[in-house]
């Protein structure tokens, strides 16, 4: 019996390698194309490129069961009956949305495909780009089945979330939309079908969501700890047993890839009237600043060497993306004395030192990533600790 091919272009990151060994596991003949050599010869060597749970024992079975490899040769798209697309949208220094990026990966496939083909746009996109991408297949005489099915995983429990999350099917026909609810029904989970623009929005809508619920939860910290009150005990009463506050987040830094970014893009694209995605970006990446501000008016920052816990933008990660760890340590290089971070998980950033020299040198520490392993620090120097990661509350004064 001959196997369905899958390629999935931007297969060496976050959203496109999960999937990728995901769909080998599911009976399917994947390739992870993506264009650095380095990360395709590390997955083939059989070592993950970054952390993702489960993802190290799955590369290694598929990889020995010979139902997936990575590559950079952009021809294994000529033999492939599903083309996946995971590149996303990232916007400009001015925080203009760039939908080139989807559109330039596809000109490089173009070449190399054939109108039997189902295309699957995966990554988060600036809304009309599917269409965009679907006139530039006509523009080539090329009419595949087209659809835009939104990532929809919390990084780091991808392997688990795609075998459980109903999946939104972007279509305007039902041909496309049957091709691409049975590649993802085949992995276990519901589908639910809309146009390509309202699933483009529903990706855009969900982060955004995310983005502004962390937003209020940080203007509720703000606030609380301006009247000098434990925000972590107000959450507490609120949440206890009543489900209408249940999704009220903690305090702490929002940052990540996707947040920030997707939050300026639904700003773009209502011609940027989203006073609230606007008001959100500044409650959240204020907060290293009022961090600062409030260690400020304790000790005499010139003379005040600082540790900083963690570098990667959430717990037990090793993504530093956008993380505002990074931009808390640049406010506190120009203030303070000296400024030194550690992470046990990111290894991409040369400049992180161990936590026991962090330790030594600081005379303040703040927790930047809520990672597990710092709720058994033992340690005399006084801690920053917004997430309230060690239980002690999270009021800064």
């Amino acid at each position: 019996m001959s196997v369905t091919k899958v390629v999935v272009v931007g297969g060496g990151g976050h959203v496109g390698l999960p999937l990728a060994l995901v769909l080998a596991e599911s009976g399917y003949l994947a390739v992870a194309l993506d264009i650095s050599n380095s990360v395709v010869d590390k997955i083939n060597s059989g070592a993950m490129p970054f952390a993702e749970e489960g993802a190290q024992h799955l590369l290694t079975k598929m990889l020995n069961s010979k139902s997936f490899y990575a590559s950079t040769d952009h021809k294994e798209i000529r033999t492939a009956e599903i083309v996946i697309i995971v590149i996303g949208t990232p916007v400009d220094e001015h925080l203009n949305p760039d939908p080139n990026a989807v559109v330039n990966a596809m000109s490089a496939c173009i070449p190399y495909m054939n109108s039997g083909q189902l295309v699957i746009l995966r990554s988060t996109v600036f809304p009309g780009v599917t269409e965009r991408v679907r006139n530039l297949l006509k523009q080539s005489n090329l009419n595949p089945d087209v659809t835009f099915c939104p990532e929809r995983i919390l990084e780091g429990h991808a392997l688990k979330e795609l075998h459980e999350l109903p999946q939104i099917i972007g279509a305007n026909d039902e041909k496309s939309a049957n091709r691409a609810a049975t590649i993802f029904e085949t992995l276990g989970v519901k589908t639910i079908r809309v146009t390509p623009e309202e699933a483009e929005l529903a990706k855009l809508f969900t982060n955004v969501w995310r983005y502004i619920k962390f937003a209020a939860a940080n203007q509720f910290w703000l606030m609380s700890n301006e009247a000098g009150l434990d925000f972590s005990k107000i959450r507490e009463a609120v949440t206890f047993d009543y489900p209408r506050a249940s999704d009220l987040p903690n305090a702490g830094f929002s940052a990540g890839p996707c947040l920030f970014k997707d939050t300026m893009q639904l700003a773009a694209f209502s011609n940027n009237t989203f006073g609230l995605g606007h008001s959100a970006m500044m409650v959240n990446e204020g907060l290293p600043l009022y961090v600062v501000k409030k260690i400020e008016e304790k000790y005499d920052l010139k003379e005040l060497r600082v540790g900083i816990l963690g570098a990667a933008f959430k717990g037990e990660s090793d993504d530093i993306r956008s993380s505002l760890s990074y931009k808390l340590k640049k406010i506190l290089e120009f203030k303070t004395k000296s400024v030194v971070m550690s992470d046990p998980y990111v290894t991409v950033d040369t400049n992180l030192v161990s936590l026991d020299q962090t330790l030594a040198d600081s005379d303040v520490l703040i927790i930047g990533a809520p990672h597990k392993i710092y709720k058994d620090l033992v340690t005399t120097k006084p801690i920053i600790d917004i997430w309230n990661l060690l239980g002690n509350g999270n009021l800064i004064q």
